[in-house]
């Protein structure tokens, strides 16, 4: 009877062991295992298990107090493409971009959530995302479309009601555009299916983030995959 207690006891403490490993309860928030998280006090990441995936998981996160909590979390899609590493992205590939990126503004067809205090900008008619690599307006809402910015070559962002419901712009490729790299990556609403390279969220989870979201906070998206040269942790 005592030999079966004490195995009982051992098998125990294995599991115990076993639980507390990379996968156990005490491991690290993901914010406090990524290499850099922007250096303000809200994080969203964005994570897929691998660069062939379209789907993954959207979580908000917030630091008080030195540590971080997580705000929330929803179910995601990616690009048709799966990830690519953001540096060496190319466009056209329907590939989102991996990468710990900056929050520009939000904007959408529909008014801003109650409670949101980031910047937003409304769409119109005239709301152009200029994805043209010949025009200086690359990678920038034009309103109007500006003639060096083909039609052909742009977004008319009042053409996707409900993607473009409520969005959040990822500050990829935004600041020094790189011509060929992409334009137009968002975090916006679910579509139909995968995306053409954003990150989407359902529509009562966008509305959430826009009305947590906290200019004052620095916030900042990770995106990447669990696990490889694309890691979300290595951003």
């Amino acid at each position: 009877m005592r030999r079966s207690l004490v195995t009982a006891a051992a098998l125990l403490a294995l599991a115990g062991s076993l639980g507390a490993g990379p996968g156990g309860a005490d491991r690290p928030p993901l914010p406090d295992r990524l290499a850099d998280t922007g250096g303000g006090s809200q994080l969203i990441t964005a994570e897929a298990p691998d660069t062939g995936s379209t789907t993954g998981t959207v979580t908000w996160w917030e630091r008080r107090g030195g540590s971080w909590t997580e705000a929330g979390s929803a179910p995601a899609r990616f690009g048709a493409g799966g990830l690519a590493e953001g540096a060496t992205r190319e466009q056209g590939t329907s590939t989102t971009p991996t990468g710990l990126y900056d929050l520009p503004y939000a904007f959408g067809i529909e008014d801003a959530p109650a409670g949101t205090t980031y910047p937003y900008r409304e769409v119109t008619e005239d709301s152009w995302w200029c994805q043209d690599n010949d025009s200086r307006a690359y990678n920038r809402w034009v309103e109007p479309r500006p003639a060096h910015c083909r039609a052909a070559e742009a977004e008319h962002l009042v053409s996707y009601g409900t993607q473009y419901a409520r969005a959040l712009v990822i500050g990829f490729n935004y600041d020094r555009p790189v011509r060929g790299r992409g334009a137009g990556i968002f975090l916006h609403v679910n579509g139909r299916g995968a995306t053409a390279g954003c990150v989407s969220v359902p529509a009562d989870a966008m509305a959430e983030i826009l009305a947590w979201v906290d200019p004052a906070r620095a916030p900042h998206i990770a995106v990447g995959t669990s696990s490889g040269p694309t890691a979300i942790t290595r951003y």
